[in-house]
């Protein structure tokens, strides 16, 4: 864990430009992000750390396979392919989701008789390989239950989205609350804190992305200092989740100006993507991690920096597990 004089100065004190990294967006308009709060921390305690260079030409996003028909309800459609062993109740598991909701998703498939290489819808409230989750929230935050006790040491996670770990064996949200709050408290007063953590709950609602990750990039982005820097390379990236071209901290209006850049970095602005944008066009979190750090994202190595920080989303995968490590 990031001690406290560590954090005051990573997080307190303005980064200069100079220190900044650049990422290149890779849809209509071009967006240069800052590096995340671990990389300032790293060069605060004088860790060396890889320069950040611009992004090269982006991966185009890979086919897929022809859904079935859509089912009713608010959420955006997602499929999972059948493999061999599978049955509805694993699906539904290793998903988060409830095996009643899985059934009502695909009327009039036979669980007994499912075939490899069939099909089949997933309900908004879980997901393979990084979580498929509701885009559009109904009000009522995602992924507030559940989850593992968490703790641990770091791990090296590699490749594809596939080789991370799945959304139920994520930490709980009360465990990463209480162990992601200790640093906010570094440099956020309670009133602040408490800022965040309605905000996080209220944005879940609004746009069916996991509290956990919304959580989890806060604190990668910046430690969850409210006063963080803005950085500024040709798009100006503020506020707690480096966002694009968003709101930045308004001490006469704290609590409202929180909950707008918690809005910014997960549902996006008008100059750029949120997560929300980011998991509807990968389909999985920790694409749209990848994604959200650096513009592009090489499918099958997820730690390929393509221009930002390398282990950006290994550390999110560690942040998610409640997983603890020196200068973290």
């Amino acid at each position: 864990m990031v001690t406290q004089s560590e954090m005051g100065i990573c997080l307190a004190q303005p980064a200069s430009q100079n220190q900044t990294g650049v990422d290149h967006e890779m849809s209509r308009s071009h967006k240069l992000r800052s590096k995340d709060s671990s990389s300032i921390v790293s060069e605060r305690i004088n860790i060396p750390t890889k320069e950040h260079k611009p992004a090269p030409a982006l991966h185009k996003p890979e086919p897929h396979n022809k859904a079935p028909a859509e089912y009713p309800g608010p959420y955006k459609k997602m499929t999972y392919t059948i493999k061999a062993g599978d049955t509805l109740w694993q699906i539904a598991k290793d998903h988060g989701i409830s095996l009643s909701d899985l059934e009502a998703a695909n009327p009039g498939i036979n669980p007994k008789t499912l075939q490899v290489g069939q099909v089949i819808n997933l309900p908004g409230n879980g997901g393979h390989n990084g979580g498929h989750h509701p885009i559009g929230g109904n009000g009522h935050p995602v992924g507030t239950h559940g989850g593992s006790n968490g703790g641990g040491g770091y791990v090296n996670y590699s490749g594809p989205a596939s080789n991370f770990p799945k959304p139920s064996e994520w930490a709980s949200y009360d465990f990463l609350w209480k162990q992601n709050s200790k640093l906010m408290r570094f440099n956020d007063s309670e009133s602040e804190v408490e800022f965040i953590h309605k905000a996080i709950e209220k944005v879940s609602g609004e746009s069916g992305v996991d509290v956990r990750c919304i959580l989890c990039i806060i604190v990668q982005e910046s430690g969850g200092n409210v006063r963080i820097p803005t950085t500024n390379n040709g798009v100006r990236n503020p506020g707690i989740m480096q966002s694009h071209d968003g709101v930045a901290f308004n001490p006469a209006d704290p609590e409202g100006s929180i909950l707008q850049m918690v809005r910014d970095g997960t549902s996006g602005t008008s100059s750029g993507d949120g997560l929300k944008q980011l998991y509807a066009k990968y389909g999985n979190y920790y694409e749209a991690f990848r994604g959200y750090n650096s513009g592009s994202v090489n499918k099958h190595d997820l730690n390929d920096p393509v221009g930002a920080t390398a282990d950006y989303v290994q550390k999110a995968a560690n942040r998610l597990m409640g997983h603890s490590w020196p200068n973290m």
